[in-house]
């Protein structure tokens, strides 16, 4: 399965609104001879994606179903209602869940929030899709709620948004087949839990076995401190120096002249 060791790429998807090129940038740095292909799956789509071996890993959204799949859980994001600019709403820096009571509210069919029932009146029928969806916004049907990272993926000059409270979020987690947690996967794994290259619980080269000689020829070729000629060194004066007068003549007493 590509992922493995005799693989010389990986396979790595995500769903609209997850943004990886940091997690790429670091990966392209750390496994140079790696290749690192990309590919945006729909939300709803993702999970299967990576059961039919189509994706070695992916940035997805919460929850994963079944037990099959791994999901290590990354980041929280903050909900939004998107409104047209001139809206009631958009003079206010935060919108309450009570607040859209008389509101149309879209309730796409790619909804990535998980409510149990979505606030406001519900549309004549629900859009097939999250673009959809900003499009009837911006016709004047009605309001969307979304991830942040979505409002900002579909934005509009004529459109703006405001965090809503009270509300479902979306979490986005790094997720991959279970049965198949390459050491790939791994060093994935490490990237994006933030570990350094050299970290224990990572992968990492082995240490260069002549590097260790040169280091160990250094260290025998060093001389401590205070070793063989350190006295004079450090300005001790020899017995047959001492007997000598500071500037006079030797002996320390001046001859008699005849």
């Amino acid at each position: 399965m590509t992922g493995s060791q005799d693989s010389p790429a990986f396979r790595l998807a995500y769903v609209p609104g997850v943004t990886p090129s940091k997690w790429v940038r670091i990966w392209n740095e750390r496994l140079p001879h790696i290749t690192l292909t990309l590919s945006q799956v729909p939300a709803a789509e993702a999970c299967e994606v990576l059961r039919r071996g189509e994706a070695d890993a992916g940035f997805v959204r919460l929850p994963v179903d079944g037990d099959d799949l791994s999901a290590i859980p990354l980041y929280e994001e903050t909900t939004v209602v998107v409104i047209p600019k001139d809206h009631l709403f958009a003079a206010a820096d935060e919108v309450a869940v009570a607040d859209l009571a008389e509101e149309v509210v879209l309730h796409p069919l790619d909804d990535t929030l998980d409510w149990e029932q979505p606030p406001g009146r519900p549309a004549v029928g629900r859009p097939a899709t999250t673009a959809d969806a900003v499009e009837l916004v911006a016709a004047g049907i009605g309001v969307l709620i979304v991830p942040q990272s979505l409002a900002r993926l579909h934005h509009r000059r004529d459109l703006t948004y405001r965090t809503i409270t009270e509300v479902p979020t979306s979490r986005v987690a790094l997720s991959w087949p279970q049965k198949a947690t390459t050491d790939l996967v791994e060093d994935l794994i490490g990237i994006v839990r933030g570990r350094t290259v050299n970290s224990t619980r990572g992968r990492r080269a082995e240490p260069d076995p002549k590097a260790k000689r040169t280091e160990k020829g250094a260290t025998r070729r060093q001389q401590p401190a205070g070793g063989r000629g350190a006295g004079r060194a450090a300005g001790k004066p020899s017995a047959k120096n001492a007997r000598r007068g500071s500037g006079g003549p030797k002996g320390g007493k001046p001859r008699r002249r005849p």
